[in-house]
């Protein structure tokens, strides 16, 4: 989730090289033409570089998605100086394709949207909960590499969660009992450095079963893909369930049409969504999910970011105004405190996925 600033720019910007050229990769360029008004949204905060065309109405003119996976997946993981490098080398190509899939000339963009640090939407956001370790993504992909799944013939070019995802549908869940973490803790953060470790546990003791060594498949890998995913999922739902009653308790969604919107890499799990969906049926919430190519990085999600904020007024910087990143940043009202104060006891809610 990322945000976005915004730079006003003189009216006759032409020059794509000179939009890609700037020092920080991360602001709004605003030229002033009275047309309809489009947004370029550049995605660079992580392993894949996109970039896309939107018009105020949200619709996607052209996008253009350079993907990093298969480097990383060869490392083993991330590693933010490769990443940066491929972004230097890609950014250009992917910005003049987005540009010319949209048939939008650089002199007709309004504005160019980036990303300077963690979040989405314009500014108003009350925290109700966080991760207290690591991301469930990242998890996913660390008990992927684990388990090393990149030597699986089906899953020699996924991610660690997309291979997760794959092999859990032809395994049996409940082989492998892991605790849901944090269950004695009513609150809405998350924590998964614990069941990663009751994992690794189970797989440590199932290699010396099997008399393998670390590296080698387990034959029971699609098992252990199948009960980490469901405890990952039953961990995101109940935490969820718990903000989604503190709202309605505090008067904090509107009578019509209350929404949950899952977003980000793990939204595409197919499983956490329906998941998801029994805890949005069981409490009367629509759950809203972005199509899956929207979940991961890319441009569009950026573009979108910038119309809001080219809406709102908001963010919007003069052309030599130095830019701020922010890695770690502060979403909105920080509520946590009270939502343990509050401490919410969840409701029995059967999770038959």
């Amino acid at each position: 989730m990322l945000l976005t600033s915004v730079t006003m720019l003189p009216s006759k910007t032409t020059n794509i090289h000179r939009l890609l050229q700037l020092k920080h990769l991360s602001r709004w360029l605003v030229s002033g033409k009275s047309y309809s008004r489009l947004v370029l949204g550049i995605e660079t905060s992580c392993d894949d570089t996109g970039a896309a065309v939107l018009d105020e109405a949200g619709t996607v003119l052209g996008e253009s998605l350079h993907s990093q996976k298969e480097v990383h997946l060869r490392a083993g993981g991330i590693i933010p100086t490769v990443a940066q490098k491929l972004h230097r080398e890609h950014i250009e190509l992917v910005v003049n394709e987005a540009l010319e899939r949209s048939g939008v000339d650089p002199s007709q963009l309004t504005a160019v949207a980036t990303t300077v640090k963690p979040a989405r939407g314009v500014d108003d956001f009350l925290l109700l909960g966080h991760t207290l370790d690591e991301a469930p993504g990242d998890s996913l992909d660390k008990v992927a590499r684990r388990l090393s799944l990149i030597r699986h013939p089906q899953c020699s070019t996924l991610s660690g969660g997309q291979a997760i995802e794959l092999l859990a549908k032809d395994g049996d869940r409940t082989r492998f009992s892991f605790r849901t973490p944090m269950g004695q803790s009513y609150d809405c953060c998350f924590s998964f450095a614990g069941l990663r470790n009751q994992i690794n546990m189970t797989i440590m003791k199932k290699e010396a079963e099997e008399g393998i060594e670390c590296g080698t498949l387990l034959s029971c890998v699609n098992d252990i893909a199948a009960a980490t995913q469901h405890t990952v999922a039953c961990h995101l739902a109940k935490r969820t369930h718990r903000a989604i009653l503190f709202c309605k308790a505090n008067g904090l969604l509107p009578s019509l049409c209350p929404t949950l919107v899952l977003s980000g890499g793990v939204a595409s799990n197919q499983y956490i969504r329906k998941a998801l969906r029994i805890i949005t049926d069981s409490t009367g919430l629509c759950l809203l999910c972005p199509p899956a190519k929207f979940c991961t990085d890319n441009g569009v999600m950026i573009a979108w970011n910038g119309v809001e904020r080219l809406r709102e007024g908001t963010g919007i910087l003069p052309p030599n105004a130095d830019i701020s990143y922010e890695p770690k940043a502060q979403l909105g009202v920080d509520l946590t405190a009270a939502v343990k104060a509050a401490a919410i006891r969840l409701p029995s809610v059967r999770m038959k996925i």
